[in-house]
């Protein structure tokens, strides 16, 4: 039984055990290559956050709009949820075109914003002002549970007023290529920079969930977009201006750029990223559990690869590998609807079945499939959302013997310990933390300074060095022993404990190894926050968009307001 399954009965998921198929190998998911081909899915922490704030029965308003005639000022939106309020404070200053940059490193924005924890006060606001636009180098405090900026969209942001201002909708085509009026290219929670610590909101309804602050800023982010450019249409032809249609405002998420920043996370938060794998697993295992299909179910999966096979029509990106992943996709699309579209649906199984021939496609193509999936049952698998969080206990087991540890580092960490580390395509790389931002970055150990402040992302590298040392210690003696005489293993044991607790908590490749592509660790991070389009500018950085299709804040009452995976224009 997994730890979810545990967990299930009252305390995790939706109340009770559902059947399951044995859950996948974490020796077969936790690659690299795989975990930079997920997809979203209803387990994605932007999904969960409107499925609860619609639950709930949160209403958003805004409250302040103080811009001028070029879109330059100040605005609030308030989302009521129960008893709490919570403000996304906007801020639009000028920039200079020659300011403007996808890279952390800048100092200057179109706008800056931060996630308010209650009504802010008119002082609050003049606080704020004064500090969001300066980011990193002012100061917060406890009421500010998330700071983030964005930039406009060269190509699009100024189209979209030019053609509401004279009273056309902007041309679709444009706004299916690009898909948001503004990027982000960082939005900061959890303590970061003097805001508020997690703490204070891991209890709370609806924002308890992984990053789910952070989620509900950018929503919101996504709406005064919505607003900026109908005020500034308006402002340049109050006769001929027209708001901005619908349909159109659903697809325009928010364009993200995401960096070396958002990677070693997956490493050092190993019982996060086992609980989030999990959750995955176990959906799926529960799909591929049941017998028969209703007829219902089957029509629903088939409109959903109808949906996918739009979605990759749309996605475009410059980059020649991953766009000829993309193509690859849309072929082995056609393959699985071809497949699915006789009988095969209709024997028992059929999911495990369809799951057992997907090697045939690429990595990409079964991650799709599986996403797809987990989309067609929702019942079955919402309650999960509920499971991706963690309580992180950095503790070591000092009892256990040499010879047990000796025996999990033989049975879980032979991809670690084979390796030649003095081999250089080994080690070339390694992570450290840049001075000006506080931001991790990678480097080439034989030719580039700072290998001596690395990070420990070279967990393999340090399993295999405690696994030599094992050897001169009697197998009869004790962890602590070693650790006496040894303490720089601390880590390493470590490691290896938790994984033998948390299966999916490890990554089993070599993160300081030539070969090693941090791109795709952002991807499979991004995929849980929700984020599609996946746009690698370069092994180290990726564009991607956030909430596209996503209710508007007047829709949480829809009857469709689950209903946006994958969006297509």
């Amino acid at each position: 039984m997994s730890a979810l399954q545990q967990q299930d009965d009252g305390v995790c998921g939706a109340g009770h055990l559902f059947p399951q198929t044995a859950l996948r190998d974490p020796a077969e998911v936790m690659r690299l290559d795989r975990m930079g081909s997920f997809f979203p899915s209803r387990l994605s922490f932007m999904r969960a956050l409107i499925r609860d704030l619609a639950d709930a029965g949160a209403t958003c308003n805004r409250t302040v709009f103080e811009l001028d005639q070029h879109g330059f000022g100040r605005a609030v939106y308030a989302v009521d949820i129960g008893d709490r309020t919570y403000s996304l404070c906007a801020f639009a200053t000028p920039l200079d075109p020659t300011e403007r940059t996808d890279r952390v490193i800048a100092e200057a924005w179109d706008s800056s914003f931060v996630l308010f924890d209650g009504v802010p006060t008119a002082s609050d606001l003049d606080r704020l002002h004064a500090s969001a636009p300066r980011q990193e180098a002012a100061r917060y405090n406890s009421h500010d549970l998330v700071l983030s900026r964005a930039n406009r969209s060269v190509r699009l942001f100024e189209h979209v007023v030019d053609r509401l201002a004279s009273g056309q909708q902007p041309d679709g085509g444009l706004i299916g290529k690009i898909g948001y009026l503004m990027r982000t290219t960082a939005v900061y929670g959890n303590g970061k920079f003097g805001i508020a610590d997690r703490d204070l909101i891991q209890d709370r309804p609806v924002l308890g969930g992984a990053f789910r602050a952070e989620m509900l800023a950018v929503w919101l982010i996504r709406t005064f977009t919505h607003d900026l450019v109908d005020h500034m249409a308006y402002q340049r032809s109050p006769s001929s201006a027209v708001g901005l249609d619908r349909r159109l405002k659903r697809h325009l998420g928010i364009g993200n750029a995401t960096g070396l920043g958002m990677a070693p996370f997956l490493v050092s938060h190993p019982e996060l990223l086992n609980n989030w794998m999990l959750a995955r697993e176990t959906a799926l295992a529960r799909v591929r559990a049941i017998r028969v299909a209703e007829p219902g179910d089957v029509e629903r999966f088939r409109s959903l690869l109808d949906r996918a096979a739009l979605h990759l029509n749309q996605w475009n990106v410059d980059q020649e590998r991953q766009q000829s992943r993309i193509v690859t996709l849309r072929n082995e699309l056609e393959e699985v609807k071809e497949l699915t579209s006789g009988g095969f649906l209709a024997s028992g199984e059929p999911w495990d079945r369809l799951m057992a021939v997907a090697d045939r496609w690429s990595l990409e193509g079964v991650e799709l499939l599986v996403s797809t999936l987990i989309e067609t049952y929702p019942t079955l698998v919402d309650g999960l959302a509920d499971c991706m969080t963690a309580t992180e206990h950095r503790r070591v087991d000092a009892g256990m013997t040499v010879d047990a540890l000796a025996s999990l580092i033989a049975k879980q960490w032979s991809w670690a310990t084979e390796l030649d580390y003095e081999d250089p395509a080994n080690c070339r790389r390694f992570w450290y933390t840049s001075e000006d931002k506080l931001e991790p970055r990678i480097g080439d150990r034989f030719s580039e300074a700072g290998a001596e402040r690395e990070r420990p992302l070279d967990v393999a590298r340090r399993v295999a060095v405690l696994a030599a040392d094992l050897d001169d210690h009697d197998p009869h003696s004790k962890v602590a022993e070693v650790l006496l005489e040894r303490p720089e293993h601390r880590y390493a044991v470590q490691r290896v404990q938790t994984l033998q607790r948390y299966p999916y908590s490890e990554i089993r490749d070599n993160l300081i190894g030539e070969d090693c592509l941090p791109i795709d660790m952002l991807r499979c991070k991004l995929s849980f926050f929700g984020a599609s389009k996946f746009d690698p500018k370069s092994d180290l950085w990726t564009r991607v968009t956030l909430f596209q299709g996503a209710p508007l804040t007047d829709e949480l009452t829809a009857p469709d307001v689950d209903d946006w995976w994958l969006p297509a224009l």
